[in-house]
């Protein structure tokens, strides 16, 4: 519908070429008001269909976006209510079709859309934002399979996460039941519209904030079947960051077996509908029991089996009785019996025999002591020799070890006319620096030793001619100066 605006018959002057004298002028407010009016006649019920740019929503809880195209940009309005009962959560860069009025803004006279309705315009627009909001999450690593947890195998506790009066709790509840009754936490949370995606991140940030005995094993995040815009919460990034972060092992059940939303990736396990994840969560008791009676069983007859192996085998390797034992005793010692005088009479005979060799007679000890002097004599012959040439050759080593000492030693450089200077203690003095700060020290020739001390004054000037070794000034005493 085109946009009309009525003008009174006041304004009408002002289109006409010829002036009016008498032209009643106009505030602006009235101007505004005016405009106000006519737009929000003609302009009110509109159906507009753009991408949402700069969104904002408002601590009392009202939303403030531009809705635009290539060309323009509209200014739009939702009040608190209307957010509430959004199935999605407005987000820039998203097609949405909004149904509202339009109005003004007489303080900045800008024309704006009251919408009373919004949703994404067709399931495209939101596969899309779902397709892209999967890419960035799965590039951040949260849907890898090295971050899933392993459910446990008998909870004690099942915390649920879902709307306390729908037929899915129901279903849980009941499946549960039957299968292994075990204790269940409900967590009432929306899980349509705006507010439900809060709610479901609270509620498993809750259970998991739990200690104690009520802390549950094992978490399901269940909600029925629905449209994509129904389940949109699910795809919310703040439910897939909670259920990537919960500490407990989550099953998802969201929607029926043909329905998948970003949750279902990050959660540890995703059951087809929500009776699927009571299944998934506690096994069957009755096959439990059933099991455990045919283990049973099973280990009766093993042991039956064994305790008989073990009682055949200890029949075939039982003792004898004690006169079989005794029997092969008594034959030996029968045996031993019957040959013991004929041994001790070989024995005494071998004695004898060794008595007779082992005696002795004058004649030949007198014998064995003339060899025993010839022998001696025989060696004390041998020994004098051998003990001069030992002798010999240790003088020649002795000799040869004195001379090489007496290379080395430092007496014969001192006869080749060089001395060696030491201080009082004793220490070899190598340098003159040394000797002048020296009190006194010991100079020794090839023929003796000197005492010395440095000059107090300058050294006396050096002679070409030869110098005469002069008397010692004090006892004992010399000097090189």
């Amino acid at each position: 519908m085109a946009p009309r605006l009525l003008l009174s018959s006041r304004y009408k002057g002002w289109m006409s070429d010829s002036p009016v004298s008498n032209d009643h002028a106009v505030t602006v407010s009235e101007l505004a008001a005016s405009l106000k009016r006519t737009i929000e006649s003609n302009f009110d019920h509109v159906v507009v269909r753009g991408e949402l740019g700069r969104v904002t929503i408002a601590r009392s809880g009202h939303m403030y976006a531009d809705i635009k195209d290539e060309k323009a940009v509209l200014n739009t309005i939702m009040w608190k209510g209307q957010v509430d009962k959004l199935p999605f959560r407005p987000e820039e860069g998203l097609e949405v079709i909004a149904t509202g009025r339009l109005s003004i803004y007489e303080g900045r006279s800008n024309y704006q859309l009251i919408a009373s309705s919004m949703r994404p315009a067709g399931a495209g627009a939101l596969m899309q934002l779902l397709e892209e909001r999967k890419k960035k999450l799965a590039a951040e690593g949260l849907f890898d399979a090295g971050h899933k947890k392993k459910l446990p195998y008998l909870p004690r506790t099942i915390g649920v996460i879902t709307s306390p009066t729908g037929a899915v709790i129901r279903d849980i509840l009941h499946r549960i039941q039957d299968r292994f009754p075990v204790r269940v936490i409900v967590w009432p949370a929306l899980v349509q519209g705006d507010a439900a995606a809060a709610q479901v991140t609270a509620g498993i940030k809750g259970f998991n904030a739990m200690t104690g005995d009520d802390r549950p094993d094992v978490l399901i995040v269940a909600r029925g079947g629905g449209s994509i815009e129904d389940l949109w919460p699910f795809n919310e990034e703040i439910v897939v960051r909670a259920a990537f972060e919960s500490e407990i092992p989550l099953i998802s059940a969201v929607g029926h077996e043909t329905d998948t939303t970003l949750i279902d990736y990050v959660s540890d396990a995703r059951a087809p509908t929500p009776t699927g994840a009571a299944e998934i969560a506690v096994p069957v008791r009755s096959e439990l029991l059933l099991n455990i009676e045919e283990n049973g069983g099973r280990l009766k007859r093993a042991l039956a089996r064994r305790t008989a192996r073990s009682r055949d085998a200890l029949r075939a390797t039982r003792l004898p009785r004690p006169e079989t034992l005794l029997q092969s005793k008594r034959q030996r010692l029968d045996y031993a019996a019957a040959s013991l005088p004929r041994a001790a009479r070989a024995l005494i005979e071998r004695s004898r025999s060794r008595l007779a060799a082992a005696q002795v007679s004058p004649a030949g000890l007198k014998a064995d002591i003339r060899r025993s002097r010839q022998s001696l004599r025989e060696t004390a012959v041998r020994a004098r020799p051998a003990l001069m040439r030992l002798i010999e050759r240790r003088k020649v080593s002795l000799e040869s070890q004195g001379k090489l000492l007496e290379t080395l030693s430092y007496h014969a450089t001192l006869s080749r006319g060089f001395a060696m200077v030491r201080s009082e203690d004793g220490k070899l003095i190598r340098s003159a620096d040394v000797a002048a700060s020296a009190a006194a020290f010991t100079v020794s020739f090839s023929d003796g030793d000197v005492m010395a001390a440095p000059l107090d004054g300058p050294p006396p000037p050096v002679s070409s001619a030869p110098k005469t070794k002069k008397a010692p000034t004090k006892a004992g005493q010399g000097s090189l100066f």
